[in-house]
């Protein structure tokens, strides 16, 4: 009983001192891991350190309180020796530098001899959180050796293109020449699967599958026609003896001939120097499932099956997948050049962008231009350089960064590659290698990822070590009799407790946690909620729920305490304008309320005349609230029921400057409110510019019609009133210029209309007479005969007289 009492009276102890400190402690990412070891410490982030000084912790401070960022460890008095905080290094093992090489001095170096890519070996120590960088270096080097096998499509459509294939060996060693010193060719040719529906099995047509007289030798998967070799003759003699066959479908089976040739390295006999593949056809290809057509369902193992130079297990093995395909061109290090026809340029562009360092070229009809073509994918495929790495261990991530020529940099994907690199140029690529956790399998063993140019022999090899726990967990006192009852192994200035034991001192068994007794200290005021149903009570303890916003936080005691539970305003957290502790706002300067959303400040109800509200008013939270209704506006300025300020104070100016208007009686005992000043003119009222306070000039009329002028102002709560003291009234009318204008007016129009009639006569007077003249003139007959006389004698001749 007398231990129990002790160990009740030491959680109790323990929660006390846990409800005031802990929360302090709430914001930094490693109190908030709940570490239990100085192992967990260092795993959490790479910021986090772990204090293993024994004296450290206060009486009751949680043993996660040890880890913290390190700035909060040297403020809380941890001395910095006693600080665990191991960081990871970069240990160079193999540094050959590259190789230059130059084509024409006299001494030949081996292909193992030359390094293109440095450093080759390196050892990373790695912490979860902290990236390791280092510089990879790569320049291509002169005169090179090349391995280049020449994979031909042999099916009937390839005929014309045969012929010019047999003097390729000694044409293309010429060519290559210009490019390197160490030159090798091979030959290999392909049909397609050797069972039906692929070619014709019947004895004659598959003796010769082609028709009419042309002789053709039976159809092949795959034959490997000529091993590697620097001797282009026998390319040339071995190709000249080559025979066209045929197939009955269009696509070929070259992708089993591809993967022959990638798996049988020692029968092709490749070397580890730039290995290059040349597939020539003028079809298409048939890929994994296609074999199902003949009754193939095993897919293809990418194992090599080659006999006498022969593929023996097309019949077996299914075609295989381009993934398979890329997987195998990749590891070996091969670079794909398709030599197409440009019929089928979309098909293989397509298939080129899905395996890397591979390039596609248009053959011509007869294969004339194959050596150009070959010559300048080469050139195309050698100027670029593109990182890969292996497969990466469970947590661990790998970032590039390209340093190219000119300075061009590149990042993402990018940063894997570089182009347009020449013969003797130098890039450089930084990688950054980081470690999220330890291995999940609780192994610490080095694991070893490789990174190589695509396409080249040559890589770098990085072993990778994890750092999982302190320097100082290997000086740990297991069974220690500083953990209670020697539960746990006393390491790192803490109990890092046995399997099924918890608590600061392991004082604690799991079994234990849910007692009656030790529940009650997770209770307040002794209610029945444990830990506020916000926590979990853990020997006597209540641990916080994480939440998943890590910024929100449940804190206290008893975990009755939170950080997101506050009044919100504009839908922030107290108004954006304070902090939430244990649900309360606590505001800013110049901000109340109980969501900070009042302001104090009262800038904001400022009238233009520099009262607040304009003296009509009250200023509540930053806001106006006018006492008087008939005012309105942000500011107390607006009243659209009022009289302006010139009509509202008329009267007055005018009985006090003027002693008449409506006001006259009651003058003195209406009008005293403002301060008058009489001035002689307009020119000496205050001006709008020369005041710092607000000024309205008014120009009003009297009953007898006589303007008058005035300025009503308020300074320092003084009205005040300048008005000219003459009123300006109009003058009355002269009558005698009246009646001579009127008199003058009716002469003159009287004159005017006189004038038109007189001209409206002598124009009709003269069309008249000219119309007078017209008809004159028309007057034709002779004045000595009259028109109508007529004579007396009448003559008739009768019509039957002939005049005898």
């Amino acid at each position: 009983m007398e231990m129990m009492d002790l160990r009740l009276l030491l959680i109790a102890t323990l929660s006390a001192v846990l409800g005031g400190g802990w929360a302090q402690q709430e914001g930094s990412i490693c109190i908030k891991a709940n570490a239990q070891s100085c192992g967990e410490c260092i795993q959490v982030a790479e910021t986090c350190g772990w204090c293993s000084d024994e004296t450290f912790l206060t009486v009751g401070e949680s043993k996660s309180a040890r880890c913290d960022d390190l700035e909060s460890l040297k403020k809380r008095n941890c001395d910095v020796a006693k600080i665990e905080n191991p960081r990871g290094s970069i240990s160079i093992d193999k540094n050959k530098p590259v190789t230059n090489r130059k084509k024409d001095v006299a001494e030949k170096l081996k292909p193992e001899q030359i390094t293109q890519i440095q450093p080759q070996k390196l050892t990373l120590t790695l912490r979860s959180g902290e990236p390791q960088t280092f510089e990879l270096k790569f320049k291509r080097a002169e005169d090179y050796p090349i391995d280049l096998y020449y994979l031909m499509d042999l099916s009937f459509s390839m005929k014309d293109d045969l012929e010019n294939v047999k003097n390729l060996g000694t044409d293309l060693m010429r060519e290559m020449q210009e490019i390197t010193s160490d030159f090798q060719i091979g030959f290999g040719s392909f049909v397609e699967k050797t069972v039906m529906p692929y070619i014709s099995t019947t004895p004659a047509r598959f003796k010769n599958p082609c028709t009419g007289n042309q002789n053709c030798t039976s159809p092949f998967s795959y034959k490997n026609v000529l091993k590697l070799t620097d001797k282009g003759d026998e390319f040339n003699q071995l190709v000249s003896q080559q025979q066209i066959s045929g197939n009955l479908d269009s696509p070929e089976g070259g992708f089993d001939a591809i993967m022959q040739v990638a798996v049988c390295e020692e029968q092709i006999g490749w070397r580890n120097v730039t290995r290059l593949l040349v597939f020539s056809t003028d079809a298409g290809f048939h890929f994994a499932g296609d074999g199902k057509l003949g009754g193939i369902v095993l897919p293809n193992d990418g194992k090599c099956h080659m006999e006498d130079n022969k593929y023996t297990m097309s019949h077996y093995y299914d075609y295989p997948s381009i993934a398979h395909l890329v997987q195998k061109l990749s590891d070996h290090n091969i670079q794909t050049i398709f030599a197409v026809t440009e019929e089928f340029q979309p098909v293989y562009k397509e298939l080129k962008n899905l395996i890397p360092k591979s390039a596609v070229g248009t053959l011509s009809s007869n294969s004339s231009n194959v050596i150009k073509l070959i010559i300048d994918a080469y050139n195309s495929l050698s100027s670029e350089v593109i990182l890969e790495n292996g497969r990466l261990p469970e947590g661990v991530s790998i970032t590039y960064k390209s340093i190219c020529k000119n300075g061009v940099e590149g990042t993402g994907e990018n940063g894997r590659k570089c182009s347009n690199i020449s013969i003797g140029d130098e890039v450089s690529f930084k990688i950054s290698i980081e470690s999220q956790k330890c291995p999940s399998n609780g192994k610490t063993e080095p694991e070893t990822i490789r990174i190589k140019p695509l396409g080249f022999t040559e890589e770098v090899e990085i072993v990778l070590n994890f750092i999982c726990d302190c320097q100082c967990a290997t000086e740990g006192e297991p069974d220690s009799k500083k953990c209670f009852e020697g539960n746990g192994t006393f390491e790192c200035g803490a109990c890092k407790c046995n399997d099924g034991r918890i608590g600061r001192l392991c004082e604690c068994s799991k079994d234990e946690v849910r007692t009656e007794d030790l529940d009650a200290n997770c209770r307040k005021d002794n209610g029945t909620d444990i830990c506020s149903n916000n926590g979990d009570c853990v020997c006597g303890t209540c641990e916080c729920k994480k939440r998943e916003n890590p910024a929100e936080i449940y804190s206290g005691k008893y975990c009755e305490c939170d950080n997101f539970n506050c009044d919100r305003s504009n839908n922030k957290l107290c108004g954006g304008h304070g902090r939430c502790e244990c649900r309360k706002c606590i505001c800013d300067a110049n901000y109340t309320g109980s969501a900070c959303d009042c302001s104090l400040e009262t800038s904001t109800c400022l009238a233009k005349n520099g009262q607040i509200c304009n003296g009509r008013g009250t200023c509540d939270c930053g806001i106006c609230k006018c006492t008087n209704p008939k005012f309105q506006g942000p500011t107390c300025e607006i009243c659209p029921t009022c009289p302006g300020v010139c009509a509202e104070h008329k009267d007055c100016v005018q009985c006090r400057a003027f002693e008449a208007g409506e006001k006259k009686d009651t003058c003195e005992r209406d009008c005293s409110y403002f301060q008058l000043i009489k001035v002689k003119d307009r020119n000496q009222l205050p001006q709008p510019t020369d005041q710092s306070f607000p000024l309205t000039h008014c120009k009003e009329r009297d009953a007898n019609d006589c303007w008058f002028y005035y300025t009503y102002a308020i300074r320092n709560d003084t009205k005040e009133v300048y008005v000219v003291e003459t009123l300006e009234c109009p003058a009355g009318p002269d009558i005698i210029p009246i009646v001579a204008g009127v008199v003058a007016g009716i002469v003159l129009i009287g004159l005017a209309l006189l004038l038109i009639w007189k001209l409206l006569m002598i124009i009709h007077d003269r069309r008249e007479f000219a119309k007078f003249e017209k008809e004159k003139m028309n007057a034709k007959w002779d004045t000595g005969e009259n028109p109508i006389y007529k004579s007396a004698v009448t003559t008739v001749i009768n019509p039957k007289y002939e005049g005898k």
